[in-house]
């Protein structure tokens, strides 16, 4: 029986990502944003129990990465359509329906947003036949990436700042941050993964002090946090590979 545990979390992701997609295609972006950190939170937690249960297997790597496409793939994709929509004043409206203007090239616009799906997927794809992954990442992982997309939404919704609501709504921010996502996810970039082998200081300095950096982070400046924290993981993690270089040699 406790075989099937991992997989049943995953499928909690699963459906996480399913009610997401309806929020976000409802452009009730904060709604999906939390669907979408419960489904990060099952994602985190069915590949625990499949190490702590010892039940580990080729279904559960396979399932896992369909249920990130959905949730960390399919949803910020739609996101960003959404945000590209209302920074174009076109595109998408939901209201009592959906419907669809194409009169103008300002109208097709939106649907750059998708390059983040695409990007993911091929992400995935690489990462379930690569196996140099088991310990760190090679480019941005599925869920950090979805988060900084969902973060603009949230940041909108409820920073309250005119300067930064410009900032992301800006179009051409926007498409930016469109094609640097997309191009994170599949950087020959070596990024830290936060597993823990041992509770050492010494053996996870980069680990705990970006834990910390986080919550800081997080305290202080609330949503705004999340796209710094992004950076800062990158940054972190480049640091780290330099001096882990320098140590081999």
């Amino acid at each position: 029986m406790k075989k099937y545990i991992p997989n049943l979390i995953t499928l909690l992701n699963v459906f996480c990502g399913c009610v997401a997609t309806v929020f976000a295609v409802s452009n009730q972006l904060e709604m999906a944003a939390l669907f979408v950190f419960l489904g990060i939170f099952f994602d985190f937690f069915d590949g625990l129990a499949a190490r702590v249960l010892k039940v580990q297997s080729e279904l559960g790597v396979q399932l896992d990465s369909l249920a990130d496409m959905i949730t960390s793939g399919l949803v910020p994709g739609i996101v960003m359509y959404q945000l590209l929509a209302m920074a174009m004043g076109g595109g998408w409206h939901t209201g009592d329906g959906v419907s669809f203007s194409f009169l103008y090239l300002a109208d097709y616009v939106p649907f750059l947003g998708f390059l983040i799906t695409l990007g993911s997927a091929y992400r995935l794809a690489k990462f379930n036949i690569d196996e140099n992954q088991v310990s760190s990442f090679v480019g941005l992982p599925t869920p950090a990436n979805a988060l900084l997309i969902l973060s603009l939404a949230l940041i909108l919704q409820y920073q309250n700042n005119d300067a930064l609501n410009g900032i992301i709504l800006n179009q051409w921010f926007l498409i930016f941050i469109t094609a640097l996502s997309t191009y994170l996810l599949n950087a020959n970039i070596p990024l830290f993964a936060l597993k823990f082998k041992t509770w050492s200081f010494k053996d996870n300095a980069v680990r705990y002090i970006f834990l910390i950096v986080s919550a800081v982070l997080l305290l202080t400046l609330k949503f705004l946090a999340v796209p710094c924290i992004i950076v800062f993981y990158v940054v972190a993690s480049l640091v780290a590979n330099v001096d882990a270089v320098k140590n081999r040699s």
